[in-house]
């Protein structure tokens, strides 16, 4: 599919370009890999997530740059991925310098050290040898290149190593090239036993270090004159006709297998590969020498989350955090609780534990008749869909919209999808060509009349959130989720999976705000009437904290407010292409991004309205995806207690942070805040650690 790239001059006056804004995000985060005020560990981790974070970018962005047609007849579009390769380059000469210059060599004075093969001693290289014939060579299938065995099938982000070799086969020829792949099953970091170690501490090595050194023993007779580790990058962003396939789920399997040999968009290789190694290697996948990326390091960066979890000093990572637990929620009876008063989360700094217990006590209570929830992301194992197979084999009415294609997250979903067939659940994957991206959940109960007044029959309990049915991402991402017994919300919750199941036109919805139907025009019909309101002399106020903001109908609409007075705040995590600061367009516009312990997701729509203080949460980032192509809710805070929290404690705070803020200006580039004068260092995470927490904790930043 094709994408918008700021290749138009005329646009480009007026809008960042989207790729390199998300490449700019990556540098923020390898600014925490920097920090020396870090723990060393969660340093390391950081350099592992710019390693993923590229590993997508390639995988979906310049891939989806490199498949707009013709590059020879678009010269414009030359250009922005010439910009690309320029930044990416030399963020990742960045990143392998703050890993072999700062985070290696303090690890190594904390007693952690990844040794390569001239480091080990005697008996380390004796036991790398054992452990080499032992588990790792009879994994291997070295390939000689001729004209029976042609270049292999290499799979996407794979380790894999090219060698040159002199003199002639066991055949009497002169095969000059071999290609070895590493086994995919093996660890890509092995703990060398602590006795061997000489200098104290812990040893680790690396599966591709361990090949590079016992290389010459998988060619006997032969000499090697060179080799280099490599790993090749695909276009991974999958796609099926849905038009015709007549069952998704099938379709999406086979596409799954044919992912992992998608078109080549990047090439590593290690810094000292021979010149004719690499060329060759670019030749076979059809890769020009500017996505050629030669590394002073594992090509597989991102592996090296394996030495975190390996590990164990708590002095080299954050301090343990024990979120909150809301007291109202106390006792099991949420249902009574949701009666009297709708219950805010935000997470991960108070308990996602308490969604869980509503679905698991749903699943267990004999007056809930139906059960109905959307699943985007939820990971292989999850206590959530436990109970909500628990609950169809209980005979509730269970119904689960599961997006299939979520990116990356696919073969996960399919298989909850047969699980939850096989339990008795309704399993809907959604709207053809619509990702199904909105995060909610009903529970409907039938219910007898009680004291004070209500009548007896079905009352309707959901939970609307901003983040995913992950449990892990739950204790990582900050995000906000709302439980409420709101008659007309919770009917409208019921709408929107009625719409979701049959298909038909959504009924006109009160509070909730549905993409792709009304959700971009009612961001605009807010943004416009905060205009209104200034020109009229009355002060004109937006707030916005969300992931991405490159919409170009939003943009365009925050710049005519901002031309009639609106003050406006942005708190844009990633990719922001709207041109803060300039005079006569966007002057009162300032977007900043926080960077920090947990990963910000939340997004929260806020509009002054004449002091109405209109706060929606949301599943959508401001994004053409989110907007058009997408299902999502945005839902209001009702609640004027809980609205003064979300403006408390999702906005004011961040608005505050001179600790892990990151302003932007008009040219693109991103200034981190710094505390000045007689200021006092605030951080918005951290001071939600301090307020929401089980026990306030010193987190290390």
């Amino acid at each position: 599919m094709k994408t918008a790239s700021s290749t138009d001059p005329a646009r480009a006056n007026i809008f960042l370009d989207r790729e390199l804004s998300q490449l700019t995000f990556n540098r923020r985060v390898l600014a925490q890999a920097e920090d020396t005020s870090l723990p060393l560990l969660e340093r390391l981790r950081y350099l592992c997530i710019v390693s993923n974070n590229l590993d997508e970018f390639f995988e979906v962005r310049v891939a989806s740059l490199l498949a707009q047609g013709n590059l020879a007849e678009n010269p414009a579009l030359i250009a922005n991925l010439a910009r690309i390769s320029n930044e990416c380059h030399n963020l990742v000469k960045d990143q392998y310098a703050v890993l072999n210059t700062e985070v290696l060599p303090e690890l190594k004075k904390k007693g952690v050290h990844l040794v390569r093969h001239t480091d080990r001693n005697e008996a380390q290289r004796a036991w790398v040898k054992e452990y080499f014939e032992r588990e790792v060579r009879p994994l291997l299938t070295p390939i000689g290149l001729d004209p029976a065995h042609p270049f292999p099938q290499v799979v996407n982000k794979s380790l894999n190593f090219i060698i040159s070799l002199t003199g002639k086969d066991a055949f009497g020829r002169g095969t000059g090239i071999a290609i070895v792949k590493a086994p995919r099953v093996l660890p890509r970091v092995i703990r060398i036993p602590d006795e061997l170690s000489t200098n104290g501490g812990m040893s680790f090595c690396l599966l591709s270090s361990i090949i590079h050194s016992h290389i010459e023993d998988l060619f006997t007779g032969r000499e090697v004159i060179a080799y280099s580790q490599f790993r090749v990058t695909r276009d991974s962003d999958l796609w099926v006709d849905e038009e015709e396939v007549k069952n998704l789920r099938q379709a999406l399997k086979g596409e799954l297998q044919g992912r992992q040999f998608g078109t080549s968009v990047r090439l590593e290789v290690a810094k000292n590969c021979a010149p004719e190694l690499s060329g060759f290697l670019l030749e076979q996948f059809g890769l020009d020498k500017s996505r050629l990326y030669a590394v002073d390091g594992p090509v597989n960066l991102v592996r090296l989350a394996e030495l975190i979890d390996h590990v164990k000093q708590p002095a080299l990572r954050f301090e343990p955090f024990v979120p909150g637990m809301p007291q109202k929620t106390a006792h099991h009876d949420i249902f009574e609780q949701l009666k009297k008063h709708d219950i805010l989360l935000h997470h991960p700094f108070q308990s996602f534990q308490t969604v869980v217990d509503f679905i698991q006590v749903a699943a267990h209570d004999p007056s809930v008749v139906a059960i109905k929830q959307t699943i985007y992301r939820t990971g292989m194992h999850s206590d959530l869909m436990e109970a909500l197979m628990a609950a169809a084999r209980a005979g509730k009415e269970v119904t689960v919209i599961l997006e299939l294609m979520a990116r990356f997250d696919e073969e996960a979903n399919i298989n909850w999808a047969d699980k939850l067939e096989q339990a008795g659940a309704q399993v809907v994957y959604g709207v053809v060509g619509l990702k199904t991206h909105a995060k909610v959940a009903l529970v409907i109960r039938r219910e007898d009349a009680d004291a004070d007044g209500n009548p007896g029959g079905l009352r309707f309990y959901a939970h609307l959130g901003t983040g995913n049915y992950h449990l892990t991402t739950t204790r990582l991402y900050t995000d906000f989720g709302l439980l409420t017994a709101h008659a007309e919300m919770a009917q409208e919750v019921n709408e929107v999976f009625i719409h979701l199941t049959s298909l038909t036109k959504p009924h006109k919805l009160t509070h909730l705000w549905l993409a792709p139907f009304a959700l971009q025009s009612e961001i605009i019909k807010a943004i416009r009437n905060e205009a209104k309101i200034a020109r009229a002399g009355r002060p004109g106020r937006i707030i916005v904290k969300i992931n991405a903001l490159v919409d170009e109908s939003v943009i365009r609409a925050l710049y005519a407010a901002s031309h009639d007075g609106v003050k406006i705040d942005l708190i844009v995590r990633g990719a922001c292409t709207l041109k803060p600061g300039v005079p006569g367009l966007s002057e009162n516009i300032k977007v900043r991004s926080i960077i920090g312990r947990f990963l910000e997701h939340s997004r929260i729509y806020y509009f002054r309205n004449d002091l109405a203080h209109d706060v929606y949460l949301a599943s959508a980032d401001w994004m053409s995806r989110n907007l058009f192509r997408r299902i999502e809710v945005a839902f209001p805070i009702l609640d004027k207690a809980l609205k003064r929290r979300v403006i408390t404690e999702g906005l004011n705070p961040y608005l505050k942070d001179n600790s892990n803020a990151w302003e932007l200006d008009a040219s693109g580039h991103y200034q981190r805040r710094k505390v000045r004068g007689k200021q006092v260092e605030f951080s918005a995470q951290r001071h939600l650690m301090e307020l929401l927490g089980t026990h306030p904790v010193d987190t290390g930043e």
